[in-house]
Formats: C-alpha cells, sequence, structure tokens
C-alpha cells in the first residue's frame, strides 16, 4: 500500500505580480513527488483558503514580493482556523525581512523561505513537518 501524497497549495497573495519563483518552487515540489496545485496571481486570503479546502490540501506555501506579507500571511492562517482547517501546514518564502520573520511564526506561519533557499531544503521541511 502506497503513502498518500502530499498536497500542496502554491499561492500569490495580494497584488504582487511577480511569480516565476512561485512556479520553481511548485516544480520542485512536484519533483519531489507532492501534488501541486497553483492558484495563479493577485489572490486573496479568501480565495487562497477556499481553494485550499476544496483541494483538500496538506500544505499552503505562499509567496511574496510585495511587502504585504505581515498583513496578507496571518490572514490566511486566521481564516484557515476559522474554518476548521488549522492543521493544515502554512509556509512563506519571498521577499521577506529578517526582522518581519519572528511575528509571522507567532502568528502561525511554520517556516519562511528567502531567495536563495535551496529547492531541497524546501521540499525536506515540507516532508518532515506535514500532518498526514
Amino acid at each position: 500500500m502506497s503513502e498518500k501524497r502530499i498536497r500542496v497549495l502554491v499561492a500569490k497573495p495580494g497584488l504582487d505580480g511577480h511569480d516565476r519563483g512561485a512556479k520553481v518552487i511548485a516544480q520542485a515540489l512536484r519533483d519531489g513527488g507532492m501534488e501541486v496545485v497553483y492558484t495563479g496571481l493577485r489572490q486573496t486570503p479568501e480565495q487562497i483558503v477556499s481553494a485550499a479546502l476544496q483541494e483538500d490540501v496538506n500544505v499552503v506555501g505562499m509567496s511574496i514580493l510585495s511587502g504585504a506579507h505581515a498583513t496578507l500571511f496571518p490572514q490566511v492562517v486566521d481564516l484557515l482556523k476559522a474554518q476548521g482547517a488549522g492543521d493544515i501546514l502554512v509556509v512563506g518564502g519571498g521577499i521577506i525581512p529578517e526582522e518581519d520573520i519572528p511575528a509571522l511564526k507567532d502568528a502561525g506561519i511554520s517556516e519562511v523561505f528567502g531567495p536563495g533557499t535551496p529547492l531541497e531544503n524546501v521540499v525536506k521541511y515540507i516532508k518532515e513537518n506535514v500532518k498526514n
């Protein structure tokens, strides 16, 4: 009997219009054996949570370059909890100042991956931390 594949929603919240990094991460996760759903650009927290619930994902990975991470990432966590889906692992990445990372983790973001993070580190982190 094979193990159930990890399902990951990769999302681009807010008005950020750059998604190359999100697409690179999505491909790395697929190469790592995960199923990946990519929401596309300019998603609201409500759209991200709705997609996560509809797709029955284990992980929500958000990528942001616009600077709105301090607002948008915690909103997604709060909405997931409100929907009874607080067990979904939430990770973030993009251009996020080091000094903002502790507050994001306090808000429920499990890990934050910055530019230059080896792709295998992201895959390994998700595999080791997802709740099946």
